[in-house]
């Protein structure tokens, strides 16, 4: 009998989430080839969706490329030289513009271009995801529910209304109905304020105004999830080290040698699980942050990520009713 296996008899739900991709390709495709790995019903992912980072490839001419990958000058020879750097960059949740030397100049002296660049490489990314998800589940039940993150620009996110179908749900700003039994899920993607100064973040005070917003017309909290890209501060679901914020980039404080690890989730998302104590409560955002913990009844999760190396970590969990059975993580 396979491990993943089940008594379908068992009026169960599955659900595997995962979250904090940052544009690693390779990442999501495990993604969303789990769904039938794991024969979940539901596939909930998560933000940030968006990468980090435009790497310029310049062309020399003669098929020969150079280019420079976390303070180190790479150079190519011949296109499966370039196609394999390429594939490096996406594993990495990067994206690449193949210049001119000319090009490339300019581009230096115009961070506006730039950015239109990166805005639409990772446009374009998310579009394949997304259609990539209608494609590998379509002969499924699997719903694939996807919400941003505070690195996600709205812009971008917009995509997601663009090329959904039939198997993925856009979810932010909407409550979802995950099952027959009666989960409802609410989504937020934005967090409370980082170092970073990413897209989408707003004060304790902004947050708790956005919970309101995206649970309203919850009734049955007993059957409720709630899908918030933010932690609940102090739950150890958002231990991390304490960032300097006045240099650029902001650098881990060290005390003794050692860095001062400090909870950097939001104190609003906290308030609004202890005072509604929905079913299950799913957050990212504070990658090394791994684990599940109880806040009263509820059940809360953070998966982790290792996107970089191209891991997925997700949550399998097991709702009946109005019980969590079970939480798993995974990895691979």
């Amino acid at each position: 009998m396979p491990f993943w296996s089940r008594n379908r008899s068992v009026k169960s739900t599955r659900l595997l989430y995962a979250t904090d991709v940052h544009g690693s390709e390779p990442t999501y495709r495990k993604f969303i080839n789990a769904g039938k790995i794991y024969d979940v019903d539901v596939l909930i992912l998560g933000g940030d969706l968006t990468g980090k980072l435009l790497v310029p490839i310049v062309d020399l001419g003669n098929q020969r490329y150079t280019a420079t990958l976390q303070s180190r000058r790479v150079e190519l020879e011949g296109t499966e030289e370039l196609t394999a750097f390429q594939d490096r960059l996406a594993k990495l949740g990067f994206y690449d513009s193949v210049v001119t030397s000319s090009q490339y100049q300019e581009l230096r002296d115009d961070p506006d271009r730039v950015n239109t660049i990166f805005q639409e490489q990772a446009a374009q990314r998310l579009r394949s995801w997304v259609r990539l998800a209608e494609e590998r589940l379509a002969d499924t039940e699997i719903r694939c529910y996807v919400t941003g993150g505070n690195d996600d620009d709205p812009e971008i996110l917009e995509v997601l209304e663009q090329e959904s179908r039939d198997r993925v749900v856009p979810c932010e700003g909407k409550l979802v109905e995950l099952t027959e039994e009666g989960h409802v899920m609410a989504s937020l993607g934005y967090s409370n304020p980082t170092p970073w100064d990413t897209p989408r973040e707003a004060d304790e005070e902004r947050m708790a105004e956005l919970i309101q917003d995206a649970i309203s017309g919850l009734e049955n909290f007993s059957m409720a999830v709630f899908n918030f890209h933010a932690p609940p501060v102090d739950s150890a679901l958002d231990t991390c080290p304490k960032l300097d914020p006045s240099t650029d980039p902001p650098t881990v404080i060290t005390a003794g040698g050692e860095p001062v690890m400090f909870g950097a989730g939001s104190s609003a998302v906290r308030e609004a699980i202890e005072r509604y104590q929905p079913l299950l409560s799913l957050h990212g955002h504070i990658h090394e942050s791994r684990g599940k913990v109880m806040i009263g009844r509820t059940t809360a999760v953070n998966p982790g990520s290792e996107y970089g190396e191209a891991i997925l970590r997700g949550a399998l969990v097991t709702l009946d009713g109005a019980n969590v059975q079970s939480v798993q993580m995974t990895s691979g």
